[in-house]
């Protein structure tokens, strides 16, 4: 299973997905420089990332905390999600998505 991830630069990576792992968790696991300052506890926005609006319906709908930390975050768009409350499933083998620059 697969993660598209597209960095600040332009350049993309593909990583290995692990179901049930957060996606913060994965894009930490390829090497990643995201700065995931709580480690995945939402209480901080460096894991914002930007998800590929054809997956936004695929994903839970994000929880008042996440809402609420996302008001921290730079450069906040209508397909934010922090990484760390995206929980990897089967359903999201082939996620794509771009890391916010805020976030390395």
């Amino acid at each position: 299973m697969k993660i598209f991830v597209t960095m600040p630069d332009g350049s993309t990576k593909t990583l290995e997905g692990t179901v049930g792992w957060q996606v913060m968790e994965i894009i930490k696991a390829a090497g990643i420089p995201i700065r995931a300052e709580c480690g995945g506890a939402c209480a901080c926005a460096t894991c914002h990332v930007y998800v590929d609006p054809a997956w936004l319906p695929k994903l839970p709908k994000a929880k008042p905390e996440e809402i609420d930390m996302l008001d921290m975050a730079m450069v906040v768009k209508d397909s934010s999600r922090l990484s760390c409350q995206v929980i990897f499933t089967p359903e999201l083998d082939g996620l794509k998505l771009t890391i916010a620059p805020d976030s390395l």
